[in-house]
């Protein structure tokens, strides 16, 4: 039995959110050392990921642990989201698991410190893998493309690449960025800020696994017309699954990890050939196992995400996936 599943019921005894700030505590004060493992590097947009697994965004939100982040063998960290003024999030409790499904429902709400006191604490820092800064906007914005305008250019003086946020479904109207002719003004606004002295800071787009076919399509054709670098498919999931068999599954919020899988899967899919070549898909949502990784990459993805399943599967899932690979 390994290490982490000896803690794992002390971890869930206790508040899924306090469980989470203490994880964070720990990783920042581990930290981490040494190289981050070279396996398949992947280079988009001229930057190289020295391995295809990512921490997608929402864990370390504030920037707080991404040493120790990398420590556990991720090629590239996501912090985030981030906005433009520090805000609390919604109400608690915001944080479920559904361990019967392998599963969570959050219902956060961009809580975070504000991007300038995250972007201080990672700013100037050599870091072991690649570093990405997810920003978003505030849910009280009376101009929310003015907010991720900012975001973009705060967060690119510092990041390797940053990522568009629209895709999540706790900030009421947020979504309704993914559609056109909105998905264009912002797209183009935050392009236009992401150049920091000469250099054209990657930038990609995160969209929801809820648009249908027709939504999914004209996303990747927004962004392949804005000059976006890569897709990031998907976030969590406002449905759910007739299969769910927890009692917290009806929580209102976002469902990942395990019951996201199968329609992950299949926007990965459709967003691949909407892009026809075009545009990297980086794989998020469902990813538990290294046959599950290997599954999307070998579908098409140029990357995958993790995060739920670190909660089930712990930390040593980024190596044993690195291993298969």
């Amino acid at each position: 039995m390994s290490g982490y599943a000896l803690l794992r019921p002390a971890l869930f005894a206790i508040d899924a959110e306090r469980a989470h700030r203490l994880t964070i505590r720990a990783l920042s004060i581990v930290g981490g050392t040494g190289a981050v493992p070279r396996v398949r590097p992947v280079t988009i947009a001229g930057l190289e990921f020295p391995n295809p697994v990512g921490l997608a965004a929402g864990m370390d939100k504030d920037g707080e642990a991404v040493a120790g982040l990398f420590g556990l063998g991720f090629g590239a960290v996501e912090i985030g989201s981030l906005t433009p003024r520090p805000q609390a999030g919604n109400p608690k409790p915001r944080l479920f698991r559904l361990a019967a499904d392998r599963g969570v429902v959050n219902r956060m709400g961009f809580n975070n410190g504000g991007i300038d006191a995250a972007l201080a604490r990672v700013a100037g820092r050599k870091h072991a893998g690649v570093l990405g800064v997810n920003v978003g906007a505030n849910k009280d914005s009376e101009n929310r493309v003015a907010d991720y305008a900012l975001g973009v250019g705060k967060a690119a003086a510092v990041a390797d690449y940053v990522t568009i946020n629209v895709s999540s479904p706790n900030t009421p109207g947020l979504r309704d960025l993914q559609s056109r002719p909105a998905l264009d003004e912002l797209l183009a606004a935050s392009s236009a800020a992401r150049m920091v002295d000469g250099r054209r800071v990657p930038l990609f787009l995160k969209v929801a696994p809820d648009l249908d076919t027709q939504g999914l399509d004209d996303a990747v054709r927004a962004a392949i017309d804005n000059g976006i670098d890569a897709l990031i498919v998907g976030n969590t999931t406002i449905s759910r699954p007739d299969t769910l068999r927890s009692a917290q599954a009806g929580e209102t919020g976002g469902l990942s990890g395990a019951p996201l899988k199968a329609l992950a899967r299949a926007k990965l899919v459709e967003a691949l050939a909407s892009g026809g070549g075009q545009l990297p898909v980086i794989a998020a949502g469902g990813i538990d196992s290294p046959e599950e990784a290997l599954l999307r990459l070998e579908a098409g993805a140029a990357l995958v995400q993790i995060y739920s399943a670190l909660v089930y599967e712990g930390p040593g899932l980024v190596r044993r996936i690195l291993k298969r690979l």
